[in-house]
Order: structure tokens, then C-alpha cells, then sequence
């Protein structure tokens, strides 16, 4: 029989250089630390096994943090006699605490917001050309305030429908159109994966909602505004009128700025280029070749699927070539022909588009003036309808469909992909002859509108 120690023994009990233990009650111990700090031990046997226990807390006879004698009797107790039932405390510790986890971690799931999935199928489940900025864009804009916090289990097709309504509502048909096939991605996504798969027990709510129900009759993607040749002229007299306007004004302190030089010559280029905007402010320096009168496009500036995606040569008629002789002068000493003012690297892509957007506000829903923004009507070319920085590549197209130029060869020029996958494997000709007449027929015909425009061109010197 082992002799019970009682509570007065153990606070007698003082350290010493080596740690020691004292034998408390049948299998319970208090082991004594050098520090002085009195542990308690547990001895048991499951399944013939010899086991050690050290109880959560150490000798005290008050506060929450010390465990006294008797309690301690009690838990060496229970511990046991599970024992003798083979039960091992320690892992029923730990198989309860996994439960707890487990519950933990499923009430976790089951309250994961539309805000929870997002970032997620952000980082893991989808990977665009432009590093996902425009999904993220659109969905901190337009999905995230009114969807964000709204539980994946209880989302419906209703809040989804309710979401593009107002995108509908505030003039913005495409974003909403392209936002509902976003979340129709993602939520698809999701369907596939834990642990939102349990989530969406009733369904995807994204496949009842028929975006095409939503939108304006007569709504149609596919953008068709092209410049129409009294509308080249007008514009090239309203660059030219403002520029010498502000040239001209005794105080320049209060005089509306014209657009800037280097945008209105990048206007001139995406249409006597047919190249995309993006593209044209991309461009270095290194890859404009005066002398060969080429300009390359690297296959990561344009626009197209990864591995997809491919170099563009373009070749630049006289009128081109004299828009990049005349940028030159302006940005020459930089490493890029659109340099960014405040920062390293080239403007933001969509900085020319923003400024022409600006000078049409009369076309915009806008409730606040934008701070830092130049805000007029200066360069609407019709009432009915804005003009982009695009419209001028599919302007551009279209005189050269003019000037019966093949359709096969335009798409070219446009670094279009045409043909079958057999036909893109085996019939390698790049057509350059064919794309360099079609670039100075167009040059020549843009020059010759201008020219007409009863407004001085401006060349380099």
C-alpha cells in the first residue's frame, strides 16, 4: 500500500539541485523542479503498456491556475479507470480535440461568404493575361459590396440578378454582362471543390440567372462605331485648334489644357496601325527601327491567350513613321516611347482611353466630378454616340477594306489569328509584302483625309 502524503508534505517540499519526484497516492506523483515549481504525474497502463501523464496544472491550493491535492486525486481517478476500460486519455485528448477542430473548422465553412470564396478562386483558380486586374477591379467595385458578405450556402440567384441590375441601371450593360460570367466561373468553380461544393447543396445559383434577360433590348456586345471621314477631320482640327489655343493664351493659369501631345499622336497611330491602344503604350524605344521602318511587337504586349499569343512586325507607311519621329522628340530619352511621369515604367494602359473618355463627359453617368481629371465636351465628334481610343483600329480596318485590301490580310495586320489549327501549323507565309502595302495604303489614305481637312499636318523637322 502506498502511504498518502498529505497537502502540508508537499508545500514542505523544497528544490534542490537535481529535480525529484514524491509519491502522492497510488499512481500520482508531484515531481519538484529545481525552480521549485511542483508538477503532477500521472502513471497508468493500457493494454499492458506503461504510460506517463502530466496533469494541466501544478500543485496550488487556490487560483485558477493550480491544481490542488484532491483535484488532483480526482482526475488520476478518472484516468484510471478509463484505463481499465482500455481507454487511453491521452488520445481520447486528442481525438476530442481534433473533434472540436473539425466542428470548428466546419462552422467556419459552412459561414464562408462570397468575400471568402473570391479570394480564394483569386489566388488558386484563375490566372489572366493582365495578372487578374480586371477581375479584381470589377469585383472590388461592383460584386464585393453587394455580395461580399453574403454566405455561399445561403447565396440565390435572386442577390446575383439584384447585383447586375444596378450595374445595369448605372450605364454599364457590358460590365455587368462580363462580371456575370465571371462569377458564373468562379461559382463553377467552386461546385468542383471543397469545401464549397457542400455549400451549393441546392444548386449554382449563376446558372438561373439569364443575363440576356436583364439587359436592353437591342443590347449587343460587339462595338461598331467607327469614325466616319467628316469626323477624322474634325478631329484632327480639334487637337490642332486647342493645342494652339493654349499656345496662344496670355495666361495659361485658367486655361483649359488640350490633350496631350503625346495621346493625340498615339490617336493618329492606333489608326494608321490598326494596332490596339494597350500595345501602342507598351512600346520601348528599341523595338521602333527608323531605318528598317518597323515597329516589333512582343508577343507579352499583345492581347491573346497564354501560349496563344504571338509577335506582330509592323511596318510603318510615312505618315506613321513621322507620328514616331515626332514622339520622339518628346520621349526620345526615355527607355519607353509613352514613359510614365511618377513612376517607373510605361503609362497605364488605360490612361489615353480615360483621357478621351474625359473630354466626352456628356456620354458619362458620373454623380461627383473625378479629382484630378479634365472634364469637357472637347473632343465629342457626334452627339449621338463617344468615340475610344479602339474605334480607330476598327476605323483604321475599315478604310483598309476600303482600299480593297484582302480580309485575310487586314486580320493580319491586326495580329488577328485566322485560318484552322492545321491551316496555323502548315502554311507558315507571314504575308509581309502583302501587310506592308495594306500599312502605307492606309498611311497614304489617313494623310490624304487630313490633308483635306483645310488643317495644317504637322511634320517633324
Amino acid at each position: 500500500m502506498t502511504k498518502a502524503i498529505t497537502v502540508k508534505a508537499i508545500e514542505s517540499a523544497k528544490p534542490k539541485e537535481k529535480e525529484y519526484k514524491l509519491t502522492v497516492d497510488r499512481s500520482l506523483y508531484i515531481r519538484v523542479s529545481t525552480s521549485g515549481i511542483k508538477t503532477w504525474l500521472v502513471r497508468y497502463v493500457v493494454d499492458g503498456v506503461q504510460k506517463q501523464y502530466r496533469l494541466p496544472k501544478p500543485f496550488g491550493t487556490s487560483g485558477d491556475g493550480f491544481m490542488s491535492l484532491a483535484e488532483a486525486k480526482s482526475f488520476n481517478a478518472n484516468i484510471q479507470s478509463l484505463a481499465r476500460d482500455g481507454i487511453d486519455y491521452q488520445t481520447q485528448q486528442i481525438e476530442q480535440k481534433q473533434i472540436k477542430a473539425d466542428a470548428a473548422e466546419q462552422h467556419k465553412n459552412e459561414a464562408s461568404t462570397f468575400n471568402d470564396l473570391y479570394l480564394i478562386w483569386l489566388r488558386d483558380g484563375v490566372n489572366r493575361s493582365d495578372g487578374n486586374r480586371y477581375i479584381s477591379q470589377s469585383f472590388s467595385k461592383h460584386a464585393i459590396p453587394v455580395l461580399g458578405a453574403i454566405e455561399i450556402r445561403k447565396l440565390t440567384e435572386h442577390h446575383l440578378r439584384k447585383a447586375y441590375r444596378l450595374i445595369i441601371e448605372s450605364g454599364k450593360v457590358a460590365t455587368a454582362v462580363e462580371l456575370s460570367k465571371d462569377i458564373g466561373q468562379m461559382l463553377r468553380w467552386a461546385e468542383k471543390r471543397k469545401p464549397w461544393r457542400a455549400l451549393m447543396i441546392d444548386g449554382n445559383p449563376s446558372e438561373l440567372v439569364e443575363i440576356k434577360k436583364l439587359v436592353p433590348k437591342g443590347y449587343t456586345k460587339e462595338r461598331k462605331r467607327m469614325l466616319s471621314i467628316d469626323e477624322i477631320k474634325k478631329l484632327k482640327f480639334i487637337f490642332d485648334s486647342t493645342t494652339q489655343f493654349y499656345l496662344d493664351a496670355p495666361s495659361k493659369r485658367g486655361t483649359e489644357r488640350p490633350l496631350k501631345k503625346e495621346v493625340q499622336i498615339a490617336m493618329w497611330l492606333c489608326l494608321s496601325t490598326i494596332c490596339r491602344i494597350g500595345e501602342l503604350l507598351m512600346a520601348e524605344w528599341k523595338h521602333i527601327d527608323f531605318k528598317e521602318r518597323t515597329w516589333f511587337i512582343p508577343a507579352a504586349n499583345t492581347k491573346g491567350e497564354q501560349g496563344a499569343k504571338k509577335d506582330q512586325l509592323v511596318h510603318l507607311s510615312d505618315f506613321a513613321l513621322d507620328q514616331f519621329k515626332q514622339l520622339q522628340v518628346l520621349t526620345g530619352d526615355s527607355f519607353w516611347a509613352f514613359p510614365a511621369i511618377f513612376k517607373e515604367g510605361h503609362v497605364c494602359v488605360k490612361s489615353a482611353s480615360k483621357q478621351i473618355g474625359d473630354r466626352q463627359v456628356q456620354f458619362k453617368q458620373r454623380s461627383k466630378t473625378l479629382a484630378g481629371r479634365v472634364e469637357n465636351n472637347s473632343l465629342v465628334l457626334s452627339d449621338d454616340e463617344e468615340w475610344t481610343p479602339h474605334d480607330l483600329r476598327r476605323t483604321g480596318a475599315t478604310l483598309m477594306q476600303q482600299l480593297k485590301v484582302p480580309r485575310d490580310v487586314i486580320n493580319l495586320c491586326q495580329n488577328h489569328v485566322i485560318g484552322s489549327k492545321v491551316d496555323r501549323v502548315y502554311l507558315l507565309d507571314e504575308y509581309a509584302d502583302e501587310k506592308r502595302e495594306a500599312w502605307e495604303k492606309l498611311g497614304d489614305r489617313v494623310e490624304a483625309i487630313l490633308n483635306a481637312s483645310n488643317v495644317v499636318i504637322f511634320k517633324s523637322t
